[in-house]
């Protein structure tokens, strides 16, 4: 069945350009697969454009009579719950996380939060907030001082490695403070973890399937190789600045490990459609097993062709129309069950 889809992209946050680039890629993949798109940019001034007329919306009118919206966004004003909480006045189905779990996984301090109450293995933090560092400076340098350095600071709502800072002496932490708190009212400090980095996406399932488990799958794990000191926005983004390795180099039961930490991340955000859970997996000392950490879990990644999250599904069996195909029709899922639960009228 064909579907019109409204891709949503741009956005007010320092990742406007990235958000283009990916819904572009979108667009053509939804093409490919068939479908019908409706071009929506969001100015850095946040207004909404098709075309370039600026659009209006009604509560409860849908948006320019689409069957789904793809948000194509990236950070805050988009991937923090906050296009998700309008598409939801709008009654509209859109693709990815509801309102909750994406205004929580953006927010690096929260999920750490709730990744240390489910019990799910991580590196050492604190959270910092701008008032607090004026009421409390030597409390919170204190804490920040037993994670041990070097530390990683980074503004608290970003994606993209945008604002990050390695703090490698006592005096490089205040600096990285204070750079990250001109991007973020909120900044995380991270202990630096051992070993490679490890990316693994998860996929939603359509209902029905069979042998899927609990709702999602995990990809193949990925293995992230860099050549910068640590994997920042050039490495990200710069030619030849990082390479993914498909499958990551590690052992069967840290894969397997990988797998099901990614899966038991995403439920515990109640996540839906798509994620991308980042992972360090150290090396294994003599006899032992290696340690697998969560990191972070994005619930719109970058999503080119090329991009990762669409590289570890096309590993794991998945073409990028048929994943595209498979997010639109997830949200659809998504919204018919949603209403079945609507307050009477």
């Amino acid at each position: 069945m064909t579907l019109t889809v409204v891709v949503l992209a741009g956005g007010r946050s320092s990742e406007h350009d990235v958000s283009l680039s990916s819904g572009a890629a979108v667009r053509d993949g939804l093409i490919e697969a068939g479908h019908e798109v409706v071009w929506v940019e969001i100015g850095r001034d946040g207004v909404w454009r098709e075309d370039a007329r600026e659009l209006s919306v009604t509560p409860g009118g849908g948006l320019l009579d689409a069957d789904v919206v793809f948000p194509v966004l990236h950070g805050p004003y988009g991937e923090d719950g906050t296009v998700q909480g309008l598409l939801e006045t709008l009654d509209v189905p859109y693709v990815g996380a509801g309102v909750a779990a994406s205004a929580l996984c953006l927010d690096k301090v929260l999920f750490k939060e709730l990744m240390s109450a489910r019990g799910l293995p991580q590196v050492d933090y604190v959270g910092v907030r701008a008032e607090r560092l004026e009421d409390e400076r030597e409390q919170l340098l204190g804490a920040i001082a037993r994670l041990g350095l070097p530390v990683f600071v980074k503004p608290a709502h970003l994606g993209s490695s945008v604002g990050i800072v390695k703090a490698q002496t006592p005096g490089e932490v205040e600096g990285a403070l204070e750079h990250a708190l001109g991007y973020d009212e909120r900044v995380i400090v991270e202990a630096a973890a051992a070993g490679m980095e490890v990316e693994c996406g998860v996929l939603g399932t359509l209902a029905g399937e069979a042998g899927v488990g609990a709702g999602a799958f995990a990809s193949e794990p990925g293995e992230i190789a860099f050549t910068g000191e640590f994997y920042d926005f050039a490495s990200k983004y710069a030619p030849g600045g990082m390479e993914l390795m498909i499958p990551a180099r590690i052992s069967a039961s840290a894969r397997e490990r990988v797998k099901s930490l990614a899966i038991a991340a995403f439920a515990a955000a109640d996540c839906a459609g798509l994620a991308r859970v980042d992972f360090f997996v150290s090396s294994p000392p003599q006899g032992g097993q290696e340690r697998v950490l969560v990191n972070e879990l994005n619930t719109m990644p970058g999503f080119t062709p090329t991009s990762v999250y669409a590289k570890l599904l096309a590993a794991s069996g998945v073409a990028y129309p048929d994943l595209l195909d498979r997010l639109c029709r997830l949200g659809i899922e998504r919204h018919a069950r949603r209403r079945q639960h609507a307050t009477p009228t």
